[in-house]
């Protein structure tokens, strides 16, 4: 008997327009049968589970157990070029990379698209550009709105294929007109534009008028509530218990709502944070070195307050924080995050290494793109600034004229009454946008021992006159 060989060959076999140097490039072979014959051709993943492709069924199953994330991620650096391209197929990624030459991944399907892209974020962080080359079809337009809300849209570029998708171009022999149409990839621009009676009963469907309260009636009747689609300022000088107060507000949100909520507290570490809500919840002052609560009992607090697991987005950073960086924190924490209510405590703190024009100009950029990103994706922001001596916001005055509601604390530290001491006015000084109301907003008293504000009756004389002087 004749032995004819092994019954199968594994080669970087090139094919569909892909050479074969491309697919040694990717690491992907594609088996061979003893006739010659392309059988399957395996699409190999960062963590080593392989996607393979039957060439003759064009069905796909796994070697491995998938996970959330990227094709081609381990094959390129991140950050190894300024651009990197983002495609819907294994073999779309291939025929960019081999017509442009810069880092080119691919999402598994058009339905995983955002989760891949999630998973991949901190790699595709580290490029200027991105841009997205999904199929031109319903999945692949859909998918490319749910990605590109993961980024700046200064960094977000479309390729709009004339074909199907990447590798149809290069099945035709059409390598110029691929490179042209990257080339001439433009800004992604969301859809903010409706005209039809369908979109205006979608529009008006949508009930943004409800707030959550906050934990203080007069100040939830000043203002609505909590509302998403709005920028939230709060102003304080130095000492007056804005954190604290911010807190409060925080705990609300995950009282009242189901809703995940994202914590950028810039002066605090992670474990302060999470033992003043916890205290917050017990009406003890938990942080202290004589609390008696043990560290199971907390976290039992923690779960009790949250309700599920990846709610509470908790971040912090120490000194200041470019800009940009931290709006690509803010914007993930909302995109990737799901988070719709987002406390940030507090800008001033952010651009701190900074003076002068650069401080103002840092901080009037930092504020207008935030809000814009609030308008743009339907989220509330709650964020704090520091005041100087004239009750301006410190640095640049872009936060109080940008913001939809502008609410200012403030406490007479001096006063000897420890009563008058502790209580914190509340004054919307602007009027706000929603309600049209402006004015005195209630006035509350913290009392350290349980951690609890408590509003002051308005009928009360005393308290008038705190809350008028």
């Amino acid at each position: 008997m004749v032995d004819d060989g092994p019954e199968f060959t594994y080669e970087f076999y090139g094919r569909r327009g892909i050479t074969s140097e491309c697919f040694r490039h990717y690491g992907c072979q594609t088996k061979i049968n003893r006739e010659g014959k392309p059988i399957s051709v395996g699409y190999h993943y960062p963590n080593g589970a392989v996607k393979i492709r039957d060439l003759e069924g064009k069905s796909f199953h796994w070697f491995g157990s998938p996970v959330p994330g990227l094709y081609g991620t381990d094959i390129f650096a991140s950050g190894s070029n300024k651009y990197c391209v983002v495609t819907e197929g294994e073999e779309d990624a291939h025929s960019l990379w081999q017509v442009l030459r810069i880092p080119a991944v691919s999402v598994q399907s058009s339905s995983t698209a955002r989760r891949d892209c999630v998973a991949s974020f901190e790699w595709l962080s580290g490029f200027d550009r991105v841009y997205i080359c999904f199929d031109n079809d319903g999945p692949g337009r859909e998918a490319l709105a749910s990605v590109a809300k993961l980024f700046d849209v200064n960094r977000v570029y479309v390729v709009n294929l004339a074909r199907k998708d990447a590798n149809d171009h290069l099945q035709h022999g059409e390598v110029n007109e691929l490179l042209n149409v990257w080339t001439n990839a433009k800004r992604y621009k969301p859809d903010n534009i409706i005209s039809t009676f369908g979109e205006f009963e979608d529009a008006l469907s949508k009930d943004t008028s409800k707030g959550v309260p906050y934990p203080w009636p007069t100040l939830t009747e000043m203002t609505g509530g909590i509302r998403q689609y709005e920028t939230i300022l709060v102003t304080a000088p130095e000492g007056v218990g804005k954190t604290e107060w911010m807190k409060a507000v925080e705990v609300q949100l995950l009282r009242e709502t189901d809703d995940n909520v994202g914590a950028i507290y810039i002066e605090e570490p992670k474990e302060w944070h999470l033992r003043s809500l916890v205290g917050i919840e017990k009406g003890a002052p938990v942080h202290l070195p004589d609390q008696t609560i043990s560290v199971p009992e907390q976290v039992d607090t923690l779960k009790n307050l949250l309700k599920r697991d990846e709610r509470l987005f908790l971040y912090s950073h120490f000194g200041s924080i470019d800009p940009d960086a931290l709006l690509d924190t803010i914007r993930f924490l909302v995109s990737a995050c799901l988070c719709r209510y987002i406390l940030l405590d507090h800008i001033t703190m952010a651009v701190t290494g900074l003076a002068g024009e650069d401080e103002r100009r840092a901080l009037d950029y930092l504020m207008s793109r935030l809000e814009m990103m609030v308008k743009e994706l339907g989220f509330a922001l709650i964020v704090v600034s520091h005041v100087n001596d004239f009750g301006q916001t410190r640095g640049s005055r872009a936060p109080g004229k940008l913001a939809d509601i502008r609410i200012d604390l403030s406490r007479d530290v001096l006063n000897a009454d420890p009563i008058i001491q502790s209580t914190i006015t509340q004054t919307i000084s602007k009027p706000c946008r929603f309600t049209g109301r402006s004015g005195f907003a209630g006035s509350i008293t913290f009392n350290s021992s349980t951690r609890k504000f408590t509003e002051v009756a308005n009928d009360n004389a005393e308290w008038k006159g705190v809350a008028n002087g």
